[in-house]
């Protein structure tokens, strides 16, 4: 969750707030050193000492991490309390202590980074010194042991991707609860160690030793993919692991290695494939791509082709794999070949939207119409979906033939279809439509959008009443569905014009809201809306408003206390 740096309390709930303040104000937090440019890590006193990692970019939080198992909500009290630390100056905090200095004027200074200070005492220890170091640690921390083997994979004679399963082993098997299953709270401890090693395969590849780099990968996929069979990755820590590692060995498999690795990894891919190592997940055809770029010899080719021709898929997996097929033959076959296999498949929405798209670069326009024609003939009743998108191709085909009744008559039904827009249909048309025209052009479309069974079909009228400038409608429309948030998605439109109307309606929205809803969660959200009306100039409603709701609900006291902060 990404928040503002300068207005973080609008982000977490006030229990947290005041935990977090206590922190700060009785010296429960250690002075953040600055790991990096916008990047702090700061200890954090608890029931146990709580490591807390912070990198603010464009005054925006986004990344936070604490050691701590809190998982009720994003925000922990120590992360908040180590941003306390550092907004002490801006919110004029003061400790119960003696007042230390902020780390914001610390970073003004441009003091000395941690990897500075590090770098410092390297140049300074001796090497008998680093080893005794390294030994030590090694024994003591599982993490840094894992790290430093993978690191420096390249020094060790018995390596294999076994030797790396072990390691990920470990970690999942520490992270596990009784039976085995892993909980939410565990996954960033796992999300912390996995990282390691994938920041260790990383470095492996940037030194070209790829074969460790794949052993890394592939050892972190396939017992991670276990591990998400049977923990909560509700948070998507489990699943990075293998995504990652994944995208590492696409990037060998890119990069053209000798043929000794190419072997390797293609032998793995294939048997990963064969063996269904990654079930239904996206990573099954995953492996089926890495071996694509891998194909060298016309016999691995040739089996290729055959595994694919002879797969009993999914529809889904079939169209990737044919898509696949139709790559490796524009790569290592003639374009003859690859454009006979391609339009004998245009059963494939994937290879229809590229015969399409060839035919228009080529500026064969009739047959670009024809094979996006059929493809509304073709999807009409089973995929219907797919419908509005040969017909946006079509649109592109008569753009590019400056066929004006043409393309008012396809923006005009995608406008209305509005499923996945991928242009702006709307502006086409303005574009499109001659000027005297436009009027009651746009009165009729706005008239067949409302009898249209579009989803979204009140948003799209609301777009054509903003275009227009239609502020009336507009009104009418937010009366019509009437709620807080509908309010303020058009708020900034109405209120040059009908800003007492807005007021209004916000009162209107508090009141009901209130009839239904109770708690001091509840309360601080309409003292918020409350706010917003005095923004808008609206003081005496908020004065009747207040009144109101004092006399309708005396014996809420926490309404009551909230109200007297506005």
């Amino acid at each position: 969750m990404e928040i503002s740096f300068n207005e973080f309390e609008q982000y977490i709930e006030d229990k947290i707030l005041k935990r977090a303040l206590s922190y700060f104000k009785n010296n429960k937090v250690n002075e953040p050193i600055e790991t990096g440019v916008g990047e702090y890590e700061a200890v954090v006193e608890g029931t146990e000492d709580y490591t807390v990692k912070l990198v603010i970019k464009n005054d925006t939080i986004v990344e936070h991490v604490c050691t701590c198992p809190y998982d009720w909500g994003p925000f922990c009290k120590h992360v908040v309390a180590v941003i306390f630390y550092l907004q002490q100056d801006r919110l004029n905090l003061k400790k119960n202590k003696k007042t230390e200095k902020s780390a914001i004027p610390a970073v003004r200074k441009k003091r000395k980074t941690l990897a500075d200070k590090v770098n410092e005492m390297l140049e300074n220890t001796s090497h008998d010194d680093l080893k005794q170091f390294i030994r030590a640690k090694a024994e003591e921390d599982r993490g840094f042991r894992n790290q430093f083997l993978a690191s420096f994979a390249q020094y060790n004679a018995s390596e294999s991707k076994s030797f790396y399963a072990n390691q990920v082993k470990s970690i999942l098997s520490s992270a596990s609860g009784e039976y085995g299953f892993i909980g939410y709270s565990s996954s960033g401890f796992i999300y912390y160690e996995i990282n390691k090693l994938l920041e260790s395969a990383q470095n492996q590849f940037d030194r070209g030793n790829y074969k460790s780099a794949i052993f890394i990968s592939a050892a972190i996929m396939e017992e991670m993919v276990k591990a998400v069979n049977y923990g909560d990755d509700s948070s998507g820590c489990l699943s990075f692991g293998i995504e990652s590692s994944f995208k590492l060995l696409e990037k060998i498999g890119t990069v053209q290695p000798d043929e000794s690795i190419r072997k390797m990894l293609l032998e793995y891919c294939l048997k990963a494939y064969n063996n269904n190592i990654f079930g239904d997940w996206d990573w099954h055809l995953g492996c089926f791509h890495i071996a694509s770029l891998l194909l060298k010899t016309e016999a691995e080719i040739e089996s290729f082709f055959s595994l694919i021709d002879h797969s009993e898929v999914s529809e889904y997996s079939l169209e990737e794999m044919q898509e696949i097929k139709y790559n490796v033959l524009l790569k290592h076959k003639s374009a003859s070949e690859a454009t006979e296999y391609l339009e004998a498949n245009l059963s494939n929405s994937k290879l229809r939207h590229i015969a399409i798209e060839d035919a228009l670069k080529m500026e064969l326009y009739e047959k670009a119409i024809r094979i996006a024609s059929d493809g509304i003939k073709y999807d009409q009743k089973d995929r219907p979906g797919l419908i509005h998108e040969w017909n946006d191709w079509l649109l592109k085909i008569v753009t590019k033939q400056k066929n004006t009744e043409k393309i008012i008559e396809y923006a005009r039904l995608l406008y209305i279809g509005n499923f996945r827009p991928k242009q702006d249909y709307y502006q086409i048309l303005k574009e499109n439509v001659v000027p005297e025209k436009w009027f009651s052009f746009v009165n009729k479309l706005a008239e067949d959008v409302k009898k249209s069974s579009s989803w979204d079909c009140d948003g799209l009228l609301a777009k054509i009443y903003i275009n227009e400038e239609w502020w009336d409608r507009l009104l009418d429309y937010v009366r019509n569905n009437l709620d807080f948030s509908t309010i303020d998605t058009y708020r900034e439109y109405l209120i040059g014009d009908c800003c007492d109307e807005i007021i209004e309606l916000y009162a209107i929205v508090i009141k009901d809201y209130m009839e239904n809803n109770m708690g001091r969660g509840h309360y601080q959200n309409i003292c918020r809306y409350i706010r917003q009306m005095n923004k808008l100039n609206g003081r005496n409603q908020v004065n009747e408003l207040l009144a109101y709701l004092r006399k309708k609900y005396p014996k809420r006291k926490a309404l009551l206390e909230e109200l007297n902060m506005i």
